[in-house]
């Protein structure tokens, strides 16, 4: 059906009125440059291998660290610091090394746990979920991504390992068989309100040795950490028992100042039964009680936080509880002991709080949250992955896993078997589904073995040129990752791979054909070169064997400029400056407007050029597809050039032109994309003739083009071309010209002479 049968009225049955309407604007143009940029370098911390969308300063800063005097760190930093200048969004991506490392838990110190025993490089979340995330051995914690930086960090790691910390006179307790592991009982006796009436209770509570302190001076008291069990009553006909949770200070739930406590043996028996610790059996005179969790302090050197401080103490969750699971919860922090992070020691840099040794578990505030704490720990810490299942079978806590089984007699009542606190099944990692989660205690993990990219171990941020390509091939699927200008950064160490990085990044833009590569010279061929005409040498021989590309702009610069962070003033490459320009272009005016020159060209933060060549240098080196950087009297430091990379002559040849068809290119692709699976036919052809245009006219009015024509038709559309399932459109595009060139013509004439007679004549 053609558009015009289309449109014909609907043959009506009875008088009236029937308003049409036919939709030939489906789908919109838009300038879709996002002014985003692309670096890849050395940083100093980040994920490693991975994009991270970087919109600031203080976003750089906290992704990836501030920069380092080191190694000339400072120029990738300080490079991605002056692309942000100019209002962009940057992709940065941090390198890899084949020395890189990621700081790890050492031997831990008070409580119990295991030292992670071999090094690792964990580059990012995806390496974590493919590679780490199911280990048996070898790490418990370590640092978000690889470096130096956290190795003076510690994980302080606290769960409900014991409820009192009971003290006595004595200072010997081997000799009454206390030890982790064992079993204690004491006497209760409490009232229980009823209905109009209070009964008196009678019976014993059971709980389990977790940590003994043994003084060996007679001046100081030796202490034991209970872990409250359950609640035998003996009152009435038989003995019930029941666990039972601590309650601070009950007599029923609770060790309480002057009670005596049995020992139960691994035998199941009170050790007065004549079994070799005769007059052994009990210990008089508890002295001191105290809550065990408002005592805990983290285990630091350079401070002391309470934990109580924190939080309060980790217990069980209702999602665990629910499932008649128990002691699943712990904390999580993460301190700046030394202040090497932060400057101030002490600092806590992060807390994860209520986390859960249940797989399945969650939470209990913010459901569907999950909060088994690998996985919370691993999505939500900007410091921490955890690794290694601390409380399986090769940890140490299985020292401290009860031995006592049940005991025969207390004060002549016959009792019940002893039920432990944890078991072989309360490993974590496990569904909170009837577990009773083993615990650990109060433990501190100190990172360590963090390595940066020197073979040595040292903090050199030296990476390979491979790393380095390896880095921007992230960069090099633009179905994937949208980018406008890549940026070079600094090159490397030699010249030849500065070339090669340069190249690198122009055939990238080559085969994204939506981007442009922005390269500056070779370090040394222009910073402390004494002869200007040295300078200009050997710029152009380092551009020379360099890909011809309309998709890659040169620039002849290092500029001059403030480095905060380090206290000095450093030179680092112009090219993100020259993408900054770009930027600001498109923000200001329009991305078919050049970059250069006194409106839009000045550049942000620079005191004083390397190399600024003179107006004869400047001749040469334009031809040599070079755009200079000047310092200009009056204006400032500013770019003095808009030509593209290639080496031929072309309307391509001039930077306003490549981004006025990349604007186009863009804009009109999205619309084409559209028209996939639609028919082609006139109606679908009109439709895309009916946006294309109005988006034409609209960059034509903001001089962006001289003329344009827009073909799709019949003419290209033809039946060979519909039956191959094609569609066609050609689009001819005049672009406007940047004037490059300016003659000033100043002719003086003798009084009597009219300008009419010499108008045309000089």
């Amino acid at each position: 059906m053609s558009i015009s049968e289309k449109n014909m009225a609907t043959p009506q049955l009875s008088p009236g009125v029937v308003v049409r309407e036919v939709d030939l604007t489906v789908g919109r143009a838009d300038n879709v440059l996002s002014n985003i940029g692309a670096i890849a370098g050395p940083f100093r911390i980040g994920p490693v291998e991975e994009a991270i969308d970087i919109t600031n300063e203080q976003d750089l800063i906290n992704t990836f660290g501030k920069p380092l005097s080191t190694d000339r760190q400072y120029e990738y930093w300080m490079s991605a610091s002056s692309f942000l200048s100019y209002g962009g969004v940057l992709k940065v991506a941090r390198a890899d090394g084949a020395t890189l490392n990621n700081a790890n838990a050492g031997a831990p110190i008070g409580g119990v746990g295991i030292a992670s025993t071999s090094n690792i490089k964990i580059k990012n979340f995806d390496d974590y979920q493919g590679a780490y995330t199911d280990i048996t051995s070898g790490w418990t914690w370590a640092a978000k991504n690889p470096g130096t930086w956290a190795n003076n960090l510690k994980v302080c790691f606290i769960d409900d390992f014991a409820d009192q910390t009971v003290g006595f006179s004595t200072v010997d307790l081997k000799n009454f068989g206390f030890s982790v592991g064992t079993g204690v009982t004491w006497a209760y006796s409490g009232t229980t309100a009823g209905i109009g009436t209070t009964s008196t209770t009678n019976g014993y509570v059971k709980g389990i040795i977790t940590g003994v302190a043994t003084n060996t001076s007679t001046t100081e008291q030796s202490t034991i950490d209970v872990k409250i069990v359950s609640r035998v009553q003996t009152t009435g006909a038989g003995a019930t028992e029941t666990s039972i949770d601590y309650a601070q200070f009950d007599p029923q739930s609770s060790i309480s100042k002057g009670n005596t406590l049995f020992a139960v043996s691994s035998a199941g028996i009170n050790t007065d039964n004549g079994s070799g610790l005769l007059g052994a059996s009990l210990i008089t005179g508890v002295t001191t009680v105290s809550d065990w969790y408002n005592n805990q302090t983290m285990n630091l050197t350079n401070s002391t936080i309470f934990w109580k401080q924190v939080a309060s103490k980790p217990t069980t969750s209702k999602y665990s509880s629910d499932r008649s699971g128990k002691n699943d919860t712990l904390h999580v922090v993460v301190v700046d002991d030394d202040g090497s992070v932060t400057g101030i020691q002490g600092s806590i840099l992060e807390k994860s709080l209520f986390l859960s040794k249940g797989a399945d578990t969650v939470s209990d505030v913010a459901a569907p949250e999950r909060t088994f704490y690998k996985d919370f720990i691993a999505q939500q810490s900007e410091f921490l992955y955890s690794g290694f299942n601390v409380s399986s079978a090769t940890d140490s806590y299985f020292q401290t896993e009860p031995t006592a089984t049940g005991f025969t007699t207390f004060s002549g009542v016959k009792s019940q078997s002893f039920t432990p606190i944890g078991v072989a099944g309360g490993l974590w990692g496990q569904d909170a589904q009837g577990v009773i989660f083993n615990a650990i205690g109060n433990v501190t993990y100190p990172l360590g073995g963090g390595v940066d990219y020197a073979a040595s171990g040292g903090t050199e941020f030296k990476a390979t040129l491979g790393s380095i390509s390896n880095a921007y091939d992230l960069f090099s699927n633009r179905d994937e990752v949208d980018i406008d200008y890549l940026i070079m950064g600094p090159g490397c160490s030699a010249k030849d791979e500065s070339q090669a990085k340069a190249n690198k990044l122009i055939s990238i833009a080559e085969s994204r054909k939506d981007c442009v590569a922005v390269i500056s010279p070779h370090r040394s061929d222009v910073v402390n070169v004494t002869q200007n005409s040295n300078q200009t040498n050997n710029v152009i021989e380092f551009f020379s064997p360099l890909n011809s590309s309309s998709y890659a702009v040169f620039d002849s610069g290092y500029k001059y400029t403030f480095d905060r962070f380090n206290n000095s003033f450093v030179y680092v490459p112009c090219n993100a400056d020259v993408a900054g320009l770009m930027v600001r272009t498109e923000i200001e005016a329009f991305p078919w407007f050049s970059p250069a020159g006194q409106q839009r060209g000045v550049l942000n933060n620079a005191i004083k050029l390397a190399y600024s060549p003179k107006k004869s240098q400047r001749d040469v080196l334009y031809e040599a597809r070079i755009n200079s950087i000047i310092n200009q009297s009056g204006t400032g430091i500013l770019l003095f050039g808009d030509k593209t990379g290639l080496n031929f002559a072309s309307a391509f040849d001039r930077i306003n032109v490549r981004r006025l068809f990349l604007t186009v290119e863009k804009a009109l692709e999205a619309v084409a994309n559209a028209q996939l699976f639609e028919f082609n036919d006139e109606i679908t052809r009109a439709n895309f003739t009916n946006v294309v245009e109005p988006f034409l006219r609209d960059v034509q009015a903001k001089r962006g083009l001289v003329d344009f024509r827009v073909i799709c038709d019949e003419s290209n559309n033809t039946p060979s071309v519909v039956d191959n399932n094609e569609f066609r459109a050609d689009i001819f595009l005049k672009p406007t010209k940047s004037i490059n060139f300016v003659t000033l013509t100043f002719v003086a004439t003798r009084t009597g002479v009219s300008f009419e007679e010499v108008t045309g004549r000089v």
